[in-house]
């Protein structure tokens, strides 16, 4: 099967004081649902996590993706990653792991990645060279994704990386990610022409 990406949509949203950054309306959709219309373009198999199947989050799960819910979601993005990397199947020879909250990301963006991988760590980085997300890992770094802790993802693995490729995508697409209700509004203000 090759390729497979994963979203990671279990976090709290804690710094949007009540709201779920999610479910912002982007594009005319709510967020999680714009993300995986964009990573479903790439045509590979999308596994999304989420906090549990009574969350609001569940009921914007596109019919094509599969849910890995993430029960100590408390304990950061790492949970997220290591139930997520688990749940993928033995044909799954590389992860493309994204944060739900990239706003920007496009479909070509998810097609650009996938078909520019080549075995390495790929991270995706802005148009200036800022690292960002999505990023791809092979199978080979799934043990060290499997024993992450805390809410930094895989920051450290990546930092001790010895063969990381980068690709730039356009604009801020792959370093743009709200967390804040003013940030959103920042967002939005710039987008109007």
């Amino acid at each position: 099967m090759g390729l497979g990406i994963i979203i990671l949509a279990a976090g709290q949203s804690r710094r949007m004081r009540g709201g779920d950054k999610l479910l912002e309306m982007v594009n005319g959709q709510p967020l999680l649902r714009h993300i995986q219309q964009a990573a479903a373009a790439a045509a590979c198999p999308v596994w999304v996590a989420l906090p549990g199947p009574g969350h609001p989050r569940a009921a914007h799960l596109l019919p094509t993706s599969l849910p890995v819910y993430v029960p100590d979601a408390a304990q950061g993005m790492s949970a997220s990653i290591r139930h997520a990397v688990a749940a993928l199947p033995p044909d799954i020879s590389a992860a493309m792991i994204t944060p739900a909250d990239m706003p920007e990301l496009t479909g070509a963006d998810f097609i650009a990645l996938a078909g520019a991988y080549r075995g390495q760590i790929l991270r995706a980085t802005s148009a200036h060279g800022q690292a960002g997300h999505p990023v791809i890992f092979p199978r080979s770094c799934f043990a060290d994704l499997l024993t992450l802790q805390g809410d930094q993802g895989a920051r450290a693995l990546l930092a001790q990386a010895q063969d990381l490729q980068t690709l730039a995508l356009p604009g801020t697409h792959a370093t743009t990610d709200l967390d804040t209700p003013e940030a959103w509004a920042e967002w939005r203000a710039a987008q109007r022409p």
